[in-house]
């Protein structure tokens, strides 16, 4: 069988695959301000289970752009989030990402507490002055206790990113965050992960940007 490639520039390559899933979304409508991100995640993930599954919080997208023009920390809950995150645009708006999840003395206390690295990163978190984005891809422990500190008055996040991937507490995780009044962009189910995560957050920085494919 014959295979035949597509001739596509180097550069063009990321512009094509946004007319592709555009096309492929068909005749479906989503709001403007959202419409960039579920794209940027299914470009991301080659997966349009995520234009059923990212839910919003009401006025959540200008929530997010005001706090990255503000100058916010993103945290993550790996370094492959952390990673991921467009830290040169993030700090032209004079903002930072950061990850404690490889901090030795967060390895410790976790394994003093008998608790997660996750949820003592997010408790470290916690103490961040300014405005905090949490992208969180992978541990449903970081979101769990990322609520329960919203529930106890201890964290009030200018955005969380919930996306945990997998089968042990995830929906439920996700689910929890629901029920906050934080703003948030929730990854319905069992998919996420620290790449659409990643993506969310990227797809935000480009909104406060003004270029939503940089």
């Amino acid at each position: 069988m014959k295979v035949e490639l597509q001739r596509v520039a180097p550069a063009d390559i990321e512009a094509r695959s946004m007319e592709i899933i555009t096309q492929e979304l068909g005749e479906r409508r989503f709001p403007a301000e959202q419409l960039p991100i579920i794209k940027r995640v299914i470009h991301t993930s080659a997966d349009f289970d995520y234009a059923d599954n990212l839910r919003f919080s009401e006025g959540v997208v200008e929530q997010g752009v005001a706090a990255i023009r503000g100058g916010c920390t993103v945290v993550t809950d790996t370094q492959m989030a952390w990673s991921g995150v467009n830290k040169r645009v993030l700090e032209r708006f004079g903002g930072k990402a950061v990850c404690f999840m490889s901090d030795p003395d967060v390895a410790a206390e976790a394994k003093a507490r008998g608790v997660t690295r996750a949820a003592v990163s997010m408790e470290r978190a916690s103490a961040l002055e300014g405005p905090v984005i949490f992208a969180l891809g992978n541990a449903p422990t970081a979101l769990v206790r990322v609520c329960e500190l919203i529930d106890e008055g201890k964290l009030a996040p200018a955005l969380v990113i919930g996306a945990p991937v997998g089968f042990v507490n995830v929906v439920e995780s996700k689910e929890l965050l629901l029920r906050t009044d934080v703003p948030s962009i929730t990854a319905r189910g069992r998919k996420g992960g620290s790449n659409v995560a990643a993506a969310i957050c990227n797809a935000l920085l480009y909104l406060a940007s003004g270029n939503v494919r940089e």
